[in-house]
């Protein structure tokens, strides 16, 4: 091939491809040279031309690699070192021809891919001792996923923890929720991988408390990269490691290293969580690059020289504050990225033309390091930029919530009690399957002692046990969401409740049993939950490409580049974290199955008293409270204007208002039980008809489960001795309220009048059991949430501190604004007595002066006239950045205060209390807030703004498609083109909701609706960050001294290892740089320079000096 004319030959691209002419058209067909012999035989004059000899470059891979994009893309950047020539092994002479007939070369890039003789390439090598880019010896054991752990150990890197099962002879032992490999057990989830690096075919198997069943990965295809299945037990054929699940929030970050000095990482959604493949409109997969923290990038520098790759892949797994290792792929690539092949080009040549000819050599430096580039963030005027959001959640529908309590005596309980450590604390949850077999098994023994030997004693113990084997027995399987037995220690027994049981008294100690059954999501609630999700990314400005236009989609964008910190924490209910998961399928577009993404997104904030609360546990002040409830409420005369200041000191309107309909409580208490008796008898009714026989109700319900559940409630609201347990009247409102929802069809009478009379009753007892008074109130919300209260005062602390972050590299981040920031969202679900303690806090903690400030007075006003805290309930913080203000200033940084009263209820859409919208214009911030959820001025981006200025409504209609499972519903994906057109939004900018709006929604299971959720109200729009932070430190302050105690149990849990489930922040070790070993000839393992990173140890994080607590900062 001649020189092209006017072209200098160090200009010219020495690319060479051993093989015909038309093969080499997938590369650079204008600029490479066809060569056949060893070298080729060059046209004569070139060799004239070239006063040195070159240095020969061969790629030996399968033709698929070689003449990759990615390949390509850098052999042509390879090229262009004046020394430097590169010659591509055809590969029909790779797999026909004999080593000795191999194109010459003096550096070989070699790497295994299915089919390649990886025998015949270390053969080569032998014969010809070029220099090697890639170990070709280590490649064997990077194919052993055995080895590739065993090589990590021995370095010091992070893995998670793992066993080797090899089969034959060895078994695991599998249980329900775990298996045991060499003595080490593993809980689920755990993951199971095949030995051969080679099978892609990894498994995540789940709790049975998350829903059981696996998630199965394999190589893409198409746009799936893994799927769910049921089936929960683990492979029986095969050798496998199995290790420890990692929570990673929902990303993987790949690293590639050139050389010991040089890496480069990218995110992408993790396979496990929906198994969809996010592709962009050219059809690749989306990765976003990201940063390394120091520690990271001495793993990097650890595994390129462990396995002697110069070019290698690995998978991080970033978790609870630490990384680790799982994969190591070996020879692998970037794709797509201009600026890692630039980079990968001029690492490689430096490397060959060092080792090769370093009298020619001219020193490149290493590409600098991100963090040595100041990131200026750019803002438009004094608009400010979203920095944190916070939001405390109460879960979605559930189905109503059931209690049967029994005293226990017999030395079966005992046993089991002490078989799992009830003595230790003097309680017990059980809640496992195989621990509620136990408990059945128990009562199957019982009741069939009590046949043998009948005694008309224990005739009311007998329908207990009955109770408790009939409620055992549902649904004809245990599943750990579903119901759960507490057993706690009674010294002496049971106080007695009235003097006629006295003769009844045993002595001696006994158990509490306590059943709890039902409170589970049900499809209505997973649908409201993943709609708010859905409607909550408005808040969040912004949104480009594809998703130009439409409202909400910038979160989504902050998400994917891991510009999004986020965070979500659920008690351990599990309908709590069913709820957290839909919301999180819904805020980032998730499809699938709510098991995977519960197990990677949701942090179970369980036994730390973060978002659980023991209800049976009352402090002293609770007990107080609710013995004044009852004796008020036990007055049969009309209420007068003492029980007003004794009921309602605080002078509530909503409070007042449901006095006004009650009237007389006990005469109020006896229409209820006459309306619940009539209730089961038409229920009774409707079970004799024949047509009736086979009426599914909502959720799987039957006649017989309904019955079962009002009859109980009519049996224990009137007690014995004709008063009535007030205690009952929040589960009486919970069950009209569910089936006046879900079982309408039934059209049982009087039902709205029952929920009428109980919503009164309720909306009084319901808040008040929180507290009467505002001391009362603040004491009971300090023993429930104080710790919630000092872990939003750090997650506001910390927005503003420089902290490690995901954080997306600018260097590669063409198109997107402002790389170097981040927003940081923590989510919290919970249930209801957070939500009223939480509340209690900001309303009655002394954080305003209504007599100064209109707008906290007016949101008081609002606060008072809110009758519930239905599901979904929404107490959201929102910390915004003025960019232009001085770093020390009091007005940098501003906090907004946000309240939804969650879910419409059924009847009280017309008596709803107005508020003022959300983030209303006052007259301090209305020129600033052009925009007023604006992130950052996006006008340089691709146009991708949506304007929320109308009032909007969530769920105008709920898009639901029948799972071809019976019953079940899912709500559409995004990507659906009918549900496309529907905006989901619910947060006007300015104006207020139109109160006219009707709850709507689809038939749901043919006839029940799914109603919409009320849009957040601002209570407050001009906080300063340091009032809300003094407010916060000073009601911590005046915590008791048990809840100090209580506290620090809780940080000694959040700073211990021992629960893989709690988002630690680990402190970093300090970096120390590793002790470098003498080069050796023909090798490029331990020739590198220092790191190119000028960055030092990580600042651990450390929490405010003054407190007692050491919270995560996560």
């Amino acid at each position: 091939m001649s020189k092209s004319s006017g072209m200098s030959n160090s200009e010219l691209p020495r690319f060479l491809i051993g093989s015909e002419v038309g093969e080499s058209r997938k590369l650079d067909n204008r600029d490479m040279r066809n060569i056949s012999g060893p070298y080729g035989e060059e046209e004569e004059e070139e060799d004239e031309d070239q006063s040195e000899r070159q240095i020969v470059v061969g790629i030996c891979s399968m033709m698929k690699k070689s003449t990759s994009k990615p390949m390509t893309e850098i052999l042509e950047r390879l090229c262009k070192f004046e020394y430097i020539t590169v010659v591509i092994f055809p590969e029909e002479v790779i797999l026909g021809e004999p080593v000795e007939k191999w194109p010459l070369c003096d550096c070989l890039i070699s790497f295994h891919s299915k089919g390649f003789p990886l025998d015949k390439a270390m053969s080569y090598a032998k014969l010809r001792n070029p220099l090697l880019i890639n170990d070709l010896n280590m490649q064997y054991f990077i194919q052993d996923r055995r080895e590739v752990y065993r090589i990590l150990k021995e370095e010091g890197i992070d893995l998670p923890r793992y066993a080797v099962l090899n089969r034959d002879p060895d078994r695991p032992e599998e249980s329900e929720d775990h298996v045991e490999v060499n003595g080490e057990v593993f809980h689920k989830p755990f993951v199971e991988k095949p030995v051969s690096a080679e099978d892609h075919n990894v498994y995540i198997y789940y709790p049975t408390s998350a829903g059981g069943g696996s998630q199965r990965l394999f190589r893409k295809i198409g746009s799936r990269s893994s799927v769910y299945s049921p089936e929960s037990t683990v492979r029986k054929t095969g050798s496998y490691i199995y290790e420890e699940f990692m929570p990673t929030d929902g990303t993987d970050v790949k690293v590639y290293t050139v050389g010991p000095d040089y890496a480069h990482a990218e995110a992408r959604k993790s396979p496990a969580l929906d198994g969809k493949v996010e592709r962009d409109s050219e059809g690749k997969e989306i990765r976003y690059p990201v940063m390394l923290t120091a520690m990271e990038k001495l793993v990097a520098r650890k595994v390129c020289l462990a396995f002697k790759q110069t070019v290698c892949g690995f998978d991080l797994l970033r978790a609870n504050g630490h990384s680790f290792v799982c994969d190591v792929n070996g020879f692998s690539f970037v794709k797509n990225s201009m600026k890692y092949y630039d980079d990968c080009a001029k690492v490689l040549g430096n490397m060959v033309m060092r080792e090769l000819a370093p009298q020619f050599h001219i020193p490149w430096s290493i590409p600098m390091e991100a963090e040595d580039i100041p990131i200026v963030p750019t803002t438009s005027g004094t608009m400010m930029e979203l920095r944190c959001v916070i939001a405390v959640i109460r879960h979605g529908d559930r189905t109503p919530k059931q209690k049967m309590k029994m005293e226990v005596r017999n030395a079966l309980f005992f046993e089991l009690f002490e078989k799992y450590g009830g003595y230790k604390s003097g309680k017990l949850k059980l809640k496992k399957p195989k621990q509620l077999q136990e408990v059945l098994d128990i009562a199957r023994q019982l009741l069939a002692e009590l046949v043998l030997h009948n005694d008309c004693e224990i005739e009311e113990k007998k329908s207990k046990l009955e109770q408790l084997k009939t409620v055992l027995e549902m649904y004809g399987h245990f599943s750990g969401i579903n119901r759960k037995v507490q057993l706690t220690y009674l010294p002496n027994g049971q106080p007695k409740a009235s003097s006629e049981e006295e003769d009844t008294l045993k002595e001696g100690p006994s158990l509490l049993l306590v059943l709890k059954w039902g409170g589970e999501l049900t499809p209505a609630g997973r649908v409201q939950a993943e709609e708010l999700g859905r409607a909550f990314r408005c808040m969040y400005p912004g949104g480009q490409g594809d998703y130009a236009g439409f409202p909400g989609c910038g979160l989504l964008r902050l998400h994917s580049t891991y510009r999004h910190d986020l965070k979500i924490y659920a008690s351990d209910e599990g309908r709590v974290q069913m709820t957290a998961a839909a919301f999180a399928k819904g805020l980032l577009a998730l499809e699938g199955e709510l098991t995977p993404i519960l197990v990677q997104m949701v942090k179970s904030a369980n036994m730390n008293g973060l978002l659980d609360s023991d209800s049976d546990s009352l402090t002293d002040c609770q007990q107080r409270v609710k013995a004044r409830l009852h004796e008020i409420m036990q007055k049969s005369k009309d209420f007068n204007d003492d029980d007003y200041s004794k009921l309602a000191p605080t002078g509530s309107p909503s409070l007042v208002n449901s006095m006004g309909i009650i009237i007389n409580p006990v005469r109020t208490c006896d229409q209820v039980h006459t309306l619940i008796k009539s209730l089961t008898q038409q229920i009774c009714r409707r079970l004799e008809d024949p047509k009736s026989a086979d009426l599914q109700l909502y959720h799987s319900e039957s006649l017989e489960l309904m019955l079962q559940r009002w009859s109980k409630l009519e049996r224990d609201f009137r007690m014995k001795n004709g008063r009535y347990d007030i205690s009952k009247i929040p589960d009486i409102y919970d069950c009209v309220k569910y089936d006046t929802q879900h079982n309408s069809s039934l059209a049982l009478e009087d039902t709205l009048e029952l929920f009428h009379l109980s919503k009164a009753l309720a909306d009084i007892i319901i808040p008040q059991e929180y507290g009467i008074t505002k001391a009362e109130k603040l004491d009971i919300a300090s023993a429930y949430c104080l710790p919630l209260v000092k872990k939003i005062q750090l997650d506001l602390q910390r927005t503003h501190e420089d902290e490690a972050v995901n954080k997306l590299h600018p260097l590669y981040s063409r198109g997107v604004m402002s790389p170097g920031r981040h927003v940081r969202t923590r989510l919290y679900f919970t249930s209801e007595s957070h939500v009223h303690s939480l509340l209690n806090i900001f309303r009655y903690g002394g954080l305003l002066n209504e007599q100064k400030d209109e707008q906290w007075k007016q949101a008081m006003d609002y606060l008072s006239a809110v009758t519930e805290l239905n599901y979904m309930t929404q107490i959201v913080i929102m910390l915004y950045e003025d960019n232009n203000k001085d770093p020390s200033s009091e007005e940098r940084f501003h906090v907004e205060l946000h309240f939804s009263p969650g879910v419409k209820g059924c009847k009280d859409e017309e008596n709803a209390p107005l508020g003022f919208g959300f983030r209303p214009a006052s007259s301090e911030n209305h020129e600033k807030q052009t925009n007023p959820g604006s992130l950052e001025d996006l006008s340089q981006d691709e146009p991708d703004r949506a304007v929320l200025t109308e009032p909007i409504n969530i769920q105008k209609k709920s898009p639901l498609v029948r799972n071809r499972k019976g019953g079940s519903m899912e709500a559409l994906s995004e990507s659906n083109p009918s549900s496309r057109g529907l905006a989901y939004r619910i947060f006007p900018s300015s104006s207020r909701q139109s109160p006219e709006i009707k709850p709507s929604g689809l038939g749901f299971e043919g006839y029940s609706l799914v109603p919409s959720i009320y849009p957040l109200e601002t209570l407050h729009n001009s906080l300063s960050l340091k009032q809300v932070d003094e407010f916060l430190t000073a009601l911590c302050k005046n915590g008791s001294e048990t809840q100090f105690k209580r506290l620090k149990t809780l940080s000694a849990m959040f700073e211990s290892h021992s629960q893989p489930s709690i988002d630690v922040d680990s402190l970093e070790t300090p970096v120390t740089t590793p002790v470098q070993s003498q080069p050796t000839a023909q090798s490029l393992w331990y020739t590198g320079g220092p790191p190119s990173t000028s960055s030092g140890p990580l600042s651990p994080s450390v929490a405010d000096p003054s407190s007692n607590f050491a919270f995560s900062s996560e």
